[in-house]
């Protein structure tokens, strides 16, 4: 990965910040990408460049087009290139499913404009320069809720799953010199989900998740980000794939008599 280019889209914080620092230990240059959070980015820049890197900061809200152009020309402009994107920019609205009324049809165009509207535009963006270059990688960061249909709210959910179908759509158009893959973690600890939530109701769903998955164990963000870079630096015959990243949680529960219980 020396020398070359990723852009990652929100990645002042949480897995974003954590999947540019993996890439620039690998030695690729960064685009960082924020909407709000300027501090810290600024932050996670100072730690990718520890690395050796060059690093760029581009301010911008991927549900506009013109911000996701942008993105691409400044990278293209410092580098004369683009080789990944990771498609990590999210949005939701924390509300319980038996709620109705708590979601406006603004709720569910405002995610999707972000969830799905902003990763095509920001596909749409790199695509020329990929294919210039002969060769180029996209993954997007998507959840387990686009699989199950569970997650911080309905709007989040069909979001996410309208994402891992654009995947798979945009993987039959984008090759040979594109792969674009999804990744769908489960739960993952960090602020993001902390401030959905009440901290007790945080922690006793941390520590039952331990209890009761099958691998015992609730991702970080650092684990999401190296199955991230993983699809970009790997997985050379791998398009179109919805991978699931969730510790098993969607197995289900094991039926008694499969355990040998009697």
């Amino acid at each position: 990965m020396k020398g070359k280019v990723a852009i990652i889209t929100g990645s002042a914080t949480g897995v974003g910040s954590a999947a540019a620092i993996l890439l620039a230990k690998k030695g690729c240059n960064v685009v960082i990408n924020y909407t709000r959070s300027e501090e810290e980015a600024k932050e996670t820049a100072a730690l990718a460049e520890e690395h050796g890197v060059e690093v760029l900061i581009c301010q911008g809200d991927v549900s506009n087009d013109d911000d996701c152009q942008s993105m691409a020309k400044a990278a293209v402009d410092k580098w004369g290139r683009i080789d990944y994107l990771i498609n990590n920019a999210g949005k939701t609205k924390f509300n319980a499913y038996s709620n109705l009324d708590g979601l406006s049809k603004d709720d569910f165009l405002d995610i999707y404009a972000v969830n799905v509207v902003g990763a095509y535009q920001m596909v749409r963006a790199v695509e020329p320069h990929m294919r210039k270059a002969g060769k180029g990688a996209i993954v997007n960061d998507s959840s387990l809720a686009g699989v199950t249909g569970i997650g911080s709210s309905i709007a989040y959910a069909s979001s996410k799953a309208a994402l891992n179908m654009m995947t798979k759509s945009l993987a039959h158009i984008l090759g040979p010199e594109i792969r674009i893959n999804s990744v769908a973690p489960g739960m993952i600890q960090t602020r993001w989900l902390k401030a959905g939530m009440s901290k007790e109701k945080y922690e006793n769903m941390l520590e039952g998740s331990r209890k009761k998955l099958p691998l015992q164990e609730v991702a970080t963000a650092e684990d999401v980000a190296e199955t991230l870079v993983w699809f970009l630096e790997g997985a050379k015959l791998i398009t179109g794939e919805v991978l699931i990243m969730d510790s098993g949680v969607h197995l289900g529960t094991l039926p008694a008599y499969s355990s040998g219980d009697e």
